[in-house]
C-alpha cells in the first residue's frame, strides 16, 4: 500500500565532490526556463541562503562571486531546491536582467542540431562590451 504522508523536514548532507563542489542550477521562477549553471561550495551555499543572491565558486579565479556583481542582473533567489541524491542544487530565482556573461538572456542560447553544428536560438540581449 501506497503510504501518502508527506515527511516534512529531513536532514541536509550536501554530497559536495572531490574539489568540494556541487553543480547548482538557476531556473527563472516565472517562465521555468533555465538560466545557467554554476558551482558551488559550502560558503557559496551559505552566502546565497542568507543574501538571497545566487552566490558561485568560480573554478577558475578560484574565489566567491555573486551573479550581477558586475552587470547588475543578479539572480534573486525565491527558493533553493536539492535533488533526491544531494548532488545538485536548483535554485529559482527572479532575474533581474539577463543571466548570460556573454550578453543573452540565458546561458544555453544555442542548440545541438542533428548534424553536430551549434545553432543560435536567441538574440543577445545586452552588450557584454559594455557591461564588463
Amino acid at each position: 500500500m501506497l503510504n501518502t504522508e508527506r515527511e516534512t523536514t529531513e536532514t541536509l548532507d550536501i554530497k559536495f565532490n572531490d574539489q568540494g563542489l556541487v553543480p547548482a542550477i538557476v531556473q527563472d521562477i516565472d517562465t521555468g526556463q533555465i538560466l545557467m549553471m554554476g558551482w558551488q561550495n559550502a560558503e557559496a551555499l551559505k552566502i546565497s541562503l542568507e543574501t538571497r543572491k545566487a552566490t558561485f565558486f568560480a573554478r577558475s579565479r578560484k574565489r566567491l562571486w555573486t551573479k550581477g556583481e558586475s552587470t547588475g542582473h543578479f539572480q534573486q533567489i525565491v527558493d533553493i531546491r536539492v535533488d533526491c541524491d544531494q548532488d545538485t542544487v536548483l535554485m529559482r530565482c527572479k532575474s533581474l536582467g539577463p543571466c548570460c556573461h556573454a550578453g543573452y538572456q540565458t546561458c544555453f542560447y544555442r542548440q545541438l542540431t542533428p548534424t553536430g553544428q551549434l545553432s543560435f536560438i536567441e538574440d543577445r540581449a545586452f552588450d557584454p562590451d559594455e557591461k564588463y
